[in-house]
């Protein structure tokens, strides 16, 4: 990092593989992974066989572009065409890749484009002109999109995980701190110019900002956080910090959300004050990445909780929502440990080598978080501590058996999701969706061979909920699956009971 570099020839890796064209977004169930604590690039490499035999499709790698130390969760990368060392050297990220591509597995990178971690960044030194001095960031300097070299030093860099690595596409981290807005459009249309079909490429945004206009603009889809939130309000009753936008009237957010993306499309917030978000309706459902948990969700709590951790879950309510996340015809992600009930937290980790910049990290990501952090007796812990990296690792002894439990049940319900929902996913549509009671909601989709997919699902983990006539399923709809032994018949009955998530599928006569 303040030393030499190694310069490598591209090209030299013997591809097992090289026909590989990557796999339909439709098919995509996503497993996002922190490499270092699933034992570097090769040490992923030897999970993936368990994983595709699960059901999972796609890894997403969180970002792995070379950041000071060992311990990082690689969002304070400074080196963005280099694999990090600490993971691996660049063949070694080629055999991952290579490995998943012969398991039928596609492999995401998260890249972060909008800012240059702290230590280690010399480029302000030598291009000083490549950041902006009229803009800050939340990490520092804004980088200048408005330049020429700035937007094709980016642009060849995404270029470059995708043909040097043949890695299927890309994350991109938070773009809606990027100062420009013609930038993302364009960057879409060089990487689909540059690598055509049949090659599948899927890009994908992180955007607090909503903005449903590059879903149209060549992004295949954009993880929401909106249907995060509203799901862990009702599963925990959690109303702090962002939460609280989605404490009032959860379960029809919920179903805006399930029916049209996006909860946020241009209403107010009641904590920001000014409008968020653009109109999502009309998008399909597979341009929203949808999830329960991922690396910010628990890391960016004091102490990581998991769901599985927090008092306040019922266990059968988050069955529940697992059931609903994992057939949705929204896509699917699933963070690291999720799929074995890991308990352990993931927590926020570096290894600075600068005592003052330590400290400065230490005591700004307790101040960033004070609503989800501990209190000053039992404060967070120390993200510079080895320790804080060891306690995050999620995975179980081969002989849990609630571990092995929650792997059969996601097993099962991905096996569905392969059998009767992915082939069924390019050209579905939404016929609605509406709230049933305080956590409960009914969804339906329109499948592109015209069956109707209904999700009947209530988080409420002691009342059941009574449905009207007119809301329970027609004599013709099969079922698909239900979280609790007894639901369907309870819902045809009249009663969905709670804790509960039942799927069924009318098949169409034509």
């Amino acid at each position: 990092m303040h030393g030499y570099s190694v310069v490598l020839a591209g090209g030299g890796y013997p591809w097992r593989h090289p026909d590989w064209l990557g796999r339909p977004w439709e098919e995509s169930v996503i497993y996002e992974a922190h490499v270092g604590l699933c034992g570097g690039f090769l040490g992923l490499a030897e999970r993936l066989p368990d994983l595709a035999a699960m059901g999972f499709t796609t890894v997403e790698l969180m970002p792995i572009a070379d950041f000071p130390g060992a311990r990082n969760w690689g969002y304070d990368g400074v080196l963005p065409y280099a694999p990090d060392r600490a993971y691996g050297s660049p063949e070694d990220l080629k055999y991952l890749v290579d490995t998943a591509h012969g398991l039928r597995m596609s492999v995401l990178l998260d890249v972060v484009y909008n800012h240059f971690g702290p230590d280690g960044n010399y480029l302000s030194r030598y291009a000083p002109e490549f950041f902006r001095d009229d803009l800050e960031t939340p990490w520092g300097a804004a980088i200048d999109f408005r330049r020429p070299q700035v937007r094709r030093f980016f642009q060849d860099n995404a270029l470059y995980w995708l043909t040097e690595f043949r890695l299927d596409g890309l994350r991109l981290d938070a773009v809606h701190a990027i100062e420009d807005e013609g930038w993302l459009p364009e960057l879409a249309r060089n990487i689909r110019r540059v690598v055509p079909p049949p090659r599948h490429v899927h890009l994908v945004l992180e955007n607090d900002d909503n903005c449903a206009d590059l879903l149209r603009a060549g992004y295949d889809a954009q993880w929401n956080d909106d249907a995060h939130h509203v799901l862990h309000h009702l599963l925990t009753g959690e109303r702090q910090g962002y939460y609280q936008d989605y404490a009032d009237d959860p379960a029809g957010k919920l179903a805006r959300s399930l029916g049209t993306g996006f909860v946020y499309q241009g209403d107010i917030p009641p904590t920001r004050g000014a409008p968020r978000g653009q109109d999502s309706s009309g998008l399909p459902p597979t341009a929203f990445v949808n999830f329960l948990q991922n690396h910010d969700q628990i890391g960016n709590r004091g102490w990581g909780e998991r769901l599985t951790a927090l008092d306040g879950v019922d266990p059968h309510a988050l069955r529940a929502a697992v059931a609903a996340l994992l057939l949705a015809p929204q896509i699917p992600l699933v963070f690291m440990g999720e799929e074995c009930g890991a308990r352990a937290p993931f927590l926020y980790f570096t290894s600075h080598g600068d005592p003052e910049l330590a400290r400065a990290v230490r005591e700004g990501r307790r101040a960033e978080f004070p609503a989800f952090s501990g209190s000053e007796a039992h404060p967070v812990p120390d993200p510079n501590a080895p320790g804080t990296y060891d306690r995050s690792s999620p995975w179980p002894s081969p002989d849990d058996k609630d571990a092995s439990a929650w792997r059969d049940y996601y097993r099962a319900l991905l096996q569905v999701r392969a059998r009767l929902i992915a082939p069924r996913l390019m050209g579905a549509r939404t016929q609605g969706a509406a709230e049933l009671g305080s956590h409960a909601v009914r969804a339906a989709w329109r499948m592109n061979d015209c069956a109707v997919l209904t999700l009947y699902l209530n988080l409420h983990a002691r009342d059941e909920q009574a449905l009207p006539a007119a809301q329970r399923p027609s004599a013709q709809a099969t079922l698909v699956f239900e979280s609790m032994a007894g639901a369907a018949q309870a819902l045809i009955d009249g009663t969905l009971p709670a804790a509960t998530a039942v799927w069924m599928i009318e098949e169409s006569d034509d």
